[in-house]
């Protein structure tokens, strides 16, 4: 068994060890922003395939206690990096530090990378370059206090990255931010799913992908397929059954729309791109308009806030006339609002039946509930 680490948006350590165990995980330990994990290989695999919340899953090489820069240099330079990957491949280095009494983060990630290559040059005379926009091998470096903690990186570009996304307008989500809002909102495939400012489709994606059973890593690469002991076959095996189990693109009772044409052309564009588009019915309208396009249903969305795209003072008229489209047009169905703004619930005028505190990128948020219920609304 190998010891891993996975990352994901800070809200969502529940699900992604939810996702791990499923992938075959052991001994997990939840710390704020990721797990700590017990892993052989295939399980290390199936979690990069079919993690929908993880940002990354890297493999932990090396770890010790260090006083200064030069304990942290001659422990990379003694961890075996020839034994994983070759000379001629490209690497990229970097460092996390927190709580760290040493100066320079950027020191430190010049020395490992002086190591790195060290190490190289001292067993076979050649070593790496470095590539910070493409490289074949990330080298994660963490640092606390007193422990210096080394990472080879697994997933290659961030697993939120499904590998089709082409179209974007303002201030999208992380895909795997999106996968936790429904998954935190209890939808399942079957019950209408409503995105009402869907911008470029993300969460349209994420749920068709989930509806139509889409492995979110079945169609991108990996950074483990990469390193030296990485087993083809085993990897071929798990990419074929993920393939086997997905359904025929199809409807599936999931809506989308929003107020800009550009925002719903560029979610056609990305739908398309995934192979998702007869799973959505698309279409161009104000929320403060539409109708619900079931009799019950669960409604997300980002909706604009301050650190977005729009002024306090725009926000100021727009959340009540949202409060009332959802009063009017939503009895029966619950709806999911994640917002910066801590004013949305009181100028929207409904109250949450729950709040959930999430990260957007370093944004705090709450992904808010509000419960419609039929028959008690004012028109």
């Amino acid at each position: 068994m190998e010891t891993f680490f996975a990352s994901c948006p800070r809200g969502l350590e529940q699900l992604l060890a939810e996702d791990l165990v499923a992938a075959g995980a052991r001994d997990l330990k939840q710390i704020f922003g990721g797990v700590h994990f017990l892993a052989d290989w295939p399980a290390c695999y199936r979690a990069n395939l079919h993690s929908r919340i993880a940002t990354r899953i890297l493999w932990r090489v090396a770890h010790a206690p260090y006083g200064n820069e030069e304990d942290i240099y001659r422990l990379a330079l003694e961890t075996p990096w020839p034994k994983w990957f070759l000379a001629g491949q490209t690497i990229r280095v970097d460092v996390t530090a927190v709580k760290s009494p040493l100066k320079s983060v950027d020191f430190v990630t010049l020395r490992i990378k002086d190591a790195v290559c060290d190490r190289f040059r001292r067993d076979g005379g050649t070593r790496p370059s470095v590539d910070t926009r493409q490289p074949d091998v990330r080298v994660h470096g963490f640092i606390n206090g007193d422990h210096c903690t080394l990472y080879l990186d697994t997933s290659g570009a961030p697993l939120y990255q499904r590998g089709f996304r082409q179209k974007t307008v303002d201030a999208p989500l992380k895909e795997n931010l999106a996968a936790g809002i429904l998954r935190l909102s209890g939808w399942q495939p079957g019950v209408a799913l409503l995105d009402p400012m869907c911008g470029s489709g993300t969460f349209l994606i994420e749920a068709a992908q989930m509806a139509l059973r889409v492995a979110p890593g079945a169609r991108r690469e990996f950074a483990f397929q990469r390193l030296r002991h990485f087993d083809p076959a085993a990897w071929k095996r798990l990419l074929d059954a993920a393939r086997a189990g997905e359904a025929a693109a199809a409807e599936a009772g999931i809506f989308g729309s929003d107020i800009s044409p550009v925002a719903v052309r560029a979610a056609l564009a990305n739908l398309d791109r995934a192979g998702l588009l007869p799973a959505v019915k698309l279409s161009t309208g104000d929320l403060l308009d539409i109708d619900a396009p079931a009799a019950r249903g669960i409604l997300v969305s980002n909706p604009p806030y301050g650190e977005r795209v729009s002024d306090h003072d725009e926000l100021a008229e727009f959340y009540p006339l949202l409060g009332s489209a959802l009063k009017r047009h939503f009895a029966g169905w619950n709806c999911y609002l994640i917002s910066a703004d801590t004013r949305l619930p009181k100028l929207v005028r409904l109250t949450p039946s729950r709040k959930t505190p999430l990260f957007n990128g370093a944004l705090e948020c709450r992904l808010y509930e509000f419960r419609m219920v039929a028959g008690s609304n004012r028109a």
